[in-house]
C-alpha cells in the first residue's frame, strides 16, 4: 500500500486512489469545478450521466477522474478495453490522451488514441494488445471496424464527448453503430454543451438508462430562436378556450399541441375539430397505418394541428412546425425539451406556450430552474383569468406552503379533537340511550 500523497486538495472528499490523489496534487489541483462536483460522485456509484457542461468547465476531468478510479478498484484487470472515449476532432482526442496521460501517470493503466492522420498498424495494436483506455474519432474508429468489431464486447464505461458537435459535423449514424459493438451492461455518460441539441435528447434516449441528468449551463442557449411563453389558467376548461383563441389567433404553418394522456389528447381532438381547426391525433394506442396517414395528412399541410401525446416529441422530424403548445405541463425538463426541440429548427423561429394551472405551478418553476431561464409571462385580452401565481414563493420559485405550522387550528378542527378527546374518557363506559333513561 503507497502512502498518502500529502495533499490537502478538496479531490480528497472523493475517496480516490492515492495514485490518483498524487497526479492531482502534481497538476496543482486544488478544489473540484462544479461539473467535477456533480458529476464524480454518481459516476463513482456507476450511474449513467447526461451532462451539459461547456468546453473549459473541468468536464474532462469529471469522467476521467471517477472512471480511472474504477479501473483502480477491479480486484483484476479484465480482458479487452474497458473504457471508450468518443469525440468529435483529432485535436481534442489529442487533448483528452494527454490529460488522461496526466492523471494516470503513476498507475499501470495503459491509454490509447484511434484518429485519422496517424499509424493504422499502431492504432490496431492499441485495440488488440492490453490497453485499457481507447480515446477515439467515430469515423477513424469505424475504419478499424472493417477488420473487426469485437473490441468492445468487455466495455465497462462508455464517454461521448462533445456529443452536440460530433452530432453536428454527421457523426450520429457512426456513433450509434459503434454503441452497437458494445458490451450492454456498460455505464454510459454522455456530455454536450447544451441539452436543447436536438440530436444529444434523441440519442441520449438510444444509449442512456435512467440516466443522472446534470445540468450546469443555460440551456436556453441552444434554442435562443425559440420563443418561450406562459398563460396562467384558472382551471381546464379556462385552458380549453386560450387554446381555442391560439389555435385560431397565432400565426403558424404548423402548431403542435402536447398532453400527458391519451384521453386528454381524444378531448382536445374533439374540441379543436368541433371549433372548426384542421386537426390530427397522433398517441401510442393508435395502429402504426393510422399514424402513418395523420403523419402524412400533417407533412403535406392537409391539416395544419396535431394534438400528440409524448410519443411525438421522441420521433417527430417535420419541417414547419412553429408553434408547439403545452397544453399540460410535461413531468420534467428532458420531456419539455424534447417537445419544444420540435420547432425552432434549422435557424427558423418558433414560439413554444405552456398552459400552466396552479396544481401545475411547481412543475413549470422546476423545468424553469432545470433550464436556467424565465419563460415570458402572456396574457391574451379577454380571456384573463383569476389566477395570478402563488401568493409566496421558495428560492426555487416553486410555491410556497400555504399553511404555516404555528396558524391556529380551525373551529372545525378543534370540535374534531373536542369529540376524539371525549370518545377517549368514555372508552369501556356502559351507553345508556337517550330515549330509555334512568327514571332514578
Amino acid at each position: 500500500m503507497q502512502n498518502p500523497p500529502n495533499i490537502t486538495s478538496l479531490f480528497t472528499e472523493f475517496e480516490l486512489d492515492n495514485r490518483l490523489l498524487k497526479a492531482i496534487e502534481k497538476l496543482g489541483y486544488e478544489t473540484p469545478t462544479p461539473v467535477q462536483q456533480q458529476a464524480i460522485p454518481p459516476t463513482l456509484a456507476n450511474r449513467d450521466l447526461l451532462v451539459s457542461a461547456e468546453t473549459g468547465s473541468g468536464k474532462t476531468a469529471a469522467y476521467l477522474l471517477p472512471t480511472l478510479q474504477q479501473l483502480l478498484a477491479l480486484p483484476a484487470k479484465p480482458l479487452g478495453v474497458q473504457v471508450l472515449i468518443l469525440c468529435p476532432t483529432r485535436e481534442l482526442a489529442q487533448q483528452i490522451f494527454g490529460q488522461c496521460q496526466q492523471f494516470s501517470e503513476f498507475t499501470p493503466l495503459k491509454t490509447g488514441i484511434i484518429t485519422g492522420g496517424s499509424d493504422f498498424k499502431k492504432q490496431q495494436l492499441a485495440l488488440t494488445k492490453d490497453t485499457d483506455i481507447i480515446i477515439a474519432t467515430p469515423g477513424r474508429l469505424l475504419e478499424h471496424f472493417q477488420l473487426a468489431t469485437s473490441y468492445f464486447q468487455n466495455l465497462s464505461v462508455l464517454i461521448l464527448d462533445e456529443a452536440d458537435r460530433m452530432l453536428d459535423m454527421g457523426f450520429s449514424d457512426d456513433v450509434l453503430t459503434i454503441v452497437e459493438t458494445c458490451n450492454k451492461q456498460r455505464q454510459t455518460l454522455l456530455f454536450s454543451a447544451t441539452l436543447t441539441h436536438f440530436g444529444v435528447i434523441k440519442i441520449a434516449d438510444k444509449v442512456l438508462k435512467t440516466p443522472k441528468v446534470i445540468a450546469l449551463n443555460t440551456l436556453h442557449d441552444g434554442h435562443r430562436n425559440i420563443a418561450q411563453h406562459l398563460i396562467l389558467a384558472d382551471d381546464h376548461d379556462h385552458k380549453l378556450k386560450l387554446l381555442a383563441h391560439l389555435l385560431a389567433h397565432e400565426s403558424f404553418d404548423k402548431a403542435l399541441v402536447f398532453t400527458n394522456t391519451r384521453l386528454r389528447a381524444d378531448e382536445l381532438h374533439n374540441s379543436v375539430r368541433g371549433a372548426g381547426i384542421r386537426s390530427g391525433l397522433l398517441h401510442g394506442e393508435m395502429d402504426q397505418k393510422d399514424r402513418n396517414r395523420v403523419m402524412g395528412l400533417y407533412r403535406d399541410g392537409i391539416i395544419n394541428t396535431l394534438i400528440a401525446t409524448d410519443l411525438a416529441a421522441r420521433g417527430l422530424d417535420i419541417k414547419g412546425i412553429n408553434l408547439v403548445i403545452n397544453f399540460d405541463i410535461p413531468r420534467n425538463g428532458i420531456d419539455y425539451i424534447h417537445r419544444i426541440g420540435r420547432t425552432g429548427r434549422a435557424d427558423e423561429q418558433g414560439i413554444t406556450i405552456a398552459l400552466v394551472k396552479h396544481t401545475e405551478w411547481n412543475l413549470m418553476a422546476g423545468i424553469e430552474r432545470f433550464l436556467k431561464q424565465e419563460f415570458i409571462r402572456r396574457t391574451i385580452k379577454g380571456l384573463e383569468g383569476s389566477y395570478k401565481g402563488p401568493k409566496k414563493l421558495k428560492s426555487s420559485g416553486k410555491a410556497a406552503g400555504s399553511k404555516d405550522k404555528k396558524e391556529p387550528a380551525k373551529k372545525a378542527d378543534v370540535k374534531k379533537v373536542k369529540i376524539r378527546e371525549r370518545d377517549k374518557k368514555n372508552v369501556g363506559k356502559r351507553r345508556i340511550p337517550s330515549d330509555n333513561k334512568s327514571t332514578g
